[in-house]
């Protein structure tokens, strides 16, 4: 069968793809509601900082495993890397069924990164590998939506079956059925490299520039260092959304199955609102997008400083995965776009590597502030730095003349001036 680009033609592979990347994302949300409760109630941990160094070693773990699956997915395979990242996943829902002491669940969560940077960069790698150049926001948009979704999901299955049986062992048992699933589609999976060699082969010829460095994507490019330094934000304030506000909740006298809904609608909204930000991203200026949501976002978090009540944190929470949602496949397609297509794996590894730093960079920034200062004063500081990265993009990026033009001059522009 001869190899064509596009989500129509093909969408059995593309839609096996999803159905994995919504697996990846379950995995994580089994932790989004009950962990850090886990971490007061069964092992009396009292600072914010050791409550959340789950959430450091996870993020760190992801960012390493997310650069070096960009580096080698041509190396190894898309679909190697893949099935590799669910042999890691397979332990994470024994190792936190069976913890005695927290140095498990730090165990299981380096694990866990390593699951997640290497599944979800082998999904996104892939899907942008079939999609082609026109559709990628709408395939991001698909990919970040089944995976959000899936989040959601499991944050209110796991916090209902923690409120109704206890914080183990059932919550974990459906982190064992998605871990067998999710290596199963793995397996099942066909790779695309070949895609990526007729994409080459068709792309117009145009002024050869330099490689895109480390250093273009992380800063120097003003697009690319734009869209990962937002992108390191971004996952910041969601690694002190994820670890924080569980406990602000409860401090506010939510229960268990409160808590839950707020965590899960966040994520929700996040994940349903990328089935329309997706095709957005491909039709409109990036720029745009990502000031809107990240401005958005930032002060969504200031406004939770005044709420009280559970019916304003679902509202906040319902906004502030819209401003996610915003972002997210946006990010994505803004580096394919600005990545030609020999480099586009690596550059989506470098700035995958430095936005899910910002799960580390949040969780030990927001426990030293709320230690120090208080729950209040740690979501003030990430709410005005998410302001602020709003800013940079304002201030730095540059919408392009024709949205889906971007593979010509991609590679000439890759040092500017």
């Amino acid at each position: 069968m001869p190899v064509q680009l596009g989500l129509r033609a093909n969408w059995p592979q593309f839609a096996l793809l999803v159905v994995v990347n919504a697996f990846v994302g379950g995995m994580v949300g089994l932790e989004r509601t009950i962990l850090p409760r886990l971490a007061e109630q069964e092992f009396h941990l009292v600072a914010r900082s050791a409550i959340l160094s789950f959430i450091v070693v996870f993020g760190l773990t992801k960012a390493v495993a997310n650069y070096y699956a960009g580096a080698w997915a041509g190396r190894v395979g898309r679909k190697n890397l893949l099935v590799i990242g669910w042999l890691f996943g397979l332990p994470v829902p024994l190792l936190l069924l069976w913890a005695p002491s927290w140095g498990w669940v730090i165990a299981a969560n380096v694990l866990l990164g390593l699951n997640q940077g290497l599944a979800w960069s082998s999904t996104v790698v892939m899907k942008m590998d079939l999609a082609g150049p026109r559709r990628r926001g709408l395939a991001m948009g698909l990919n970040e939506s089944a995976g959000y979704l899936a989040v959601a999901a499991t944050a209110l299955a796991s916090g209902w079956l923690a409120s109704t049986y206890g914080l183990r062992p059932y919550p974990f048992y459906l982190g064992i059925g998605l871990a067998g699933l999710g290596l199963l589609g793995s397996l099942l999976v066909r790779d695309t490299h070949a895609h990526v060699a007729l994409e080459a082969a068709q792309a117009p010829a145009g002024p050869v520039g330099l490689p895109l460095s480390f250093w273009d994507v992380s800063w120097r490019h003003p697009n690319l260092g734009s869209v990962t330094q937002a992108g390191l934000v971004n996952n910041l304030n969601d690694g002190m959304v994820w670890g924080l506000l569980p406990l602000l909740l409860a401090g506010k006298g939510f229960s268990l199955s409160q808590i839950g809904a707020v965590a899960a609608l966040y994520p929700a909204v996040w994940g349903v609102g990328q089935l329309l930000t997706g095709p957005l991203a491909d039709r409109f200026c990036k720029k745009d997008l990502l000031f809107a949501g990240m401005l958005l976002q930032g002060a969504v978090l200031l406004a939770m400083l005044l709420a009280d009540s559970c019916a304003a944190f679902l509202g906040l929470a319902a906004l502030l995965g819209a401003g996610t949602a915003l972002v997210y496949p946006t990010f994505l397609a803004a580096v394919a776009e600005y990545a030609p297509a020999p480099q586009r794996a690596r550059s989506v590894g470098i700035f995958r590597l430095w936005r899910d730093a910002g799960y580390a960079v949040g969780a030990l920034l927001t426990g030293v502030l709320a230690d120090a200062f208080g729950l209040s004063a740690a979501l003030a500081a990430i709410g005005g730095l998410t302001v602020l990265s709003a800013l940079v993009i304002a201030r730095r990026m540059y919408c392009l003349p024709e949205v889906g033009a971007a593979l010509l001059p991609a590679a000439s522009c890759a040092r500017p001036g």
